[in-house]
């Protein structure tokens, strides 16, 4: 768990590895200065001289300066290194989430994803910050005041070691109860996000449907039940410091009351003054420590589960990966599948595709119909290589998808997904993901062509007009366009539409297919849709039904032999053609 943390230390490791050294000196100049005050009130008592007074007051003035530069020094190393080392962790989490196939995204939630770059990160650097100063601190403080205690006030300095087994024990009772507590916490903060996502995301939705109230019911309940459990751990960990002060109080009175007895029945000879204020300081100093010691102990108990869940991310493999010697050329947007199926999952009890045999040829039309979870988008996302096959090969020009360089590969194949997705930033910015030197003509082009331009062109910034996240300042259709004219930029061999055009009305939606006819004709064009009208003008239609091909031909083949398709059909002419569709 450990080992991709420390990683992400990398070129912080300097200031990560000074920290500790100049606590060192630190804490070794903190423990002088009582040994030097205890000289100090020793010569008063004797009446020293002046001049003696002054130079042990001085003396005391300069450990005190070095020690404060140290400290100074300590605590920007130490900030230094704890916001790199969390900035790392991010970036190195980011990254990792970038590599993941859809396999490894389907194992976390969003809302967990984004718990962990968030709340967990700054647990970790929290502690991480802790560690490397206060962690150090503590046990050489413990250590140097201990012997400091030894020298000034002898065997009444064992008081203070009795007191470490009753405070070994509380944190030990602390993290075993306190641990449980915390990783239910995580995961249900994982649920508030969600819960705060889903509502955000479909804040229109609610409030067409009047659901205000039920969802601050369910955010309130949630948020409850997190509260809850966070109570009850800090009830545990609440414990610690009464303890720590009950540990304090009682040495305090002993020395008090022993030390003082000692000074009064022994005249000074067993145990001076000076010796007596020093050793009340190394008292402090050592029960201080033990205290610094038990916050460190308490914030790294909440942060262990936030370690573990960070280096689940960091630690998961992706799935898909670059062959030894990858293919770098894509020669043709021929596409074979032989023998395929497909299980999102090992233990899934039926493949949701089976037996797929299919050959499409290089620059051809090809639709694919079905019914609600026939597996339409699951058989053109294993073309990318977004899933590879659980059984059998899919090939594109010939080759296998999993003998390709992954970035060749799409790079080559375009796909404009059923749930499109927009950025923030320009319209052009948005455009230019499918080719990041596309001039502003060839943008254009692509918006004619994905009947883009008439929508765009009414904007008071054109193509400059800000696209608000997730695309949330335009509509359904002009978003589909958007995206389609983003696809077409990139020239790819193979061209995808997964329903993307399901929020145009039908007269749009002939124009693009027309424009993709003649702008790109040696591209292979699959389309996905729910509307024959969609998919009848394709060289050929394929029907999915329950994961497999149920028939493959054209139009009017399919309307003579394929009884579902022919269903289809008439359920879609009888109650009327769907050209009055707008895009809102």
């Amino acid at each position: 768990m450990l080992k991709p943390l420390i990683r992400c230390v990398r070129e912080y490791k300097l200031q990560a590895i000074l920290t500790p050294i100049l606590v060192f000196f630190e804490v070794i100049l903190e423990c002088l200065i009582p040994m030097v005050i205890a000289e100090l009130v020793n010569s008063y008592e004797a009446g020293g001289e002046i001049k003696d007074i002054l130079t042990f007051g001085g003396i005391v003035v300069v450990l005190a300066l070095l020690s404060l530069t140290f400290g100074a020094l300590a605590g920007i190393t130490c900030s230094t290194a704890s916001a790199g080392f969390a900035k790392n962790l991010r970036h190195d989490m980011f990254y990792a989430v970038q590599n993941y196939s859809f396999e490894n995204i389907d194992r976390f939630s969003t809302s967990s994803l984004v718990t962990r770059l968030t709340t967990d990160v700054m647990n970790v650097q929290q502690s991480f910050m802790m560690i490397i100063r206060t962690a150090i601190r503590s046990p050489f403080m413990f250590i140097f005041a201990i012997v400091s205690a030894f020298v000034m006030g002898g065997s009444m300095a064992w008081i203070f070691i009795c007191v470490v087994p009753i405070l070994g024990g509380t944190l030990i009772f602390v993290a075993s109860r306190a641990m449980p507590l915390f990783r239910k916490v995580f995961k249900k903060y994982d649920n508030l996000n969600a819960s705060v996502q889903e509502n955000v995301k479909g804040m229109r939705v609610v409030k067409s449907y009047v659901r205000e109230d039920y969802e601050k019911k369910k955010f309130a309940a949630a948020s409850e039940d997190v509260a809850l459990d966070f109570t009850r751990a800090e009830r545990i960990l609440a414990l610690n410091s009464p303890i720590m002060q009950l540990c304090l109080n009682v040495v305090m009175v002993f020395v008090l009351s022993f030390g003082s007895f000692t000074v009064i029945t022994s005249g000074g000879e067993k145990l001076g003054f000076g010796q007596m204020s020093a050793l009340l300081t190394y008292g402090f100093m050592i029960l201080s420590s033990l205290m610094m010691f038990s916050m460190i102990f308490v914030m790294v108990t909440m942060s262990l589960e936030s370690m573990r869940r960070i280096s689940e991310v960091l630690n998961e493999k992706s799935t898909l990966s670059n062959p030894e010697n990858p293919v770098y050329d894509v020669p043709s947007g021929s596409i074979d599948f032989e023998g395929v199926s497909f299980k999102y999952s090992k233990n899934a009890s039926r493949s949701a595709l089976d037996n797929i045999n299919l050959s499409i040829a290089s620059g051809e039309t090809v639709g694919i119909i079905g019914g609600t979870g026939s597996s339409k988008s699951t058989l053109v996302q294993l073309i990318s290589r977004l899933y590879d096959t659980t059984e059998g090969t899919v090939r594109v020009g010939g080759v296998d998808v999993r003998e390709y360089d992954i970035e060749t590969l799409r790079n080559n194949v375009a796909m404009v997904l059923q749930k499109n997705v927009l950025f923030s930033g320009t319209i052009k910015e948005n455009l230019r993901w499918g080719n990041a030197e596309a001039t502003d003509e060839e943008l254009r082009q692509a918006c004619r062509l994905a009947a883009a331009d008439e929508f765009i062109d009414r904007f008071p910034d054109g193509y400059d007009t800000h696209i608000e996240q997730g695309g949330a300042n335009v509509s359904g259709g002009q978003k589909q366009r958007l995206c389609i004219a983003r696809a077409l930029l990139k020239r790819p061999k193979i061209l995808i539409l997964d329903d993307s055009t399901s929020a145009v009305d039908t007269r749009t939606d002939a124009h693009i297919r027309r424009a993709m006819r003649e702008y790109i004709p040696m591209t292979t064009k699959l389309i996905i849709a729910q509307r024959i009208s969609s998919v009848e003008d394709a060289d050929r239609i394929i029907v999915l039904d329950g994961g497999r091909i149920y028939a493959v031909g054209t139009h009017e083949e399919l309307l003579g032999s394929c009884d579902i398709y022919r269903e289809i059909y008439e359920s879609q002419t009888k109650g009327g053609d769907d050209d009055g569709k707008t895009d809102r």
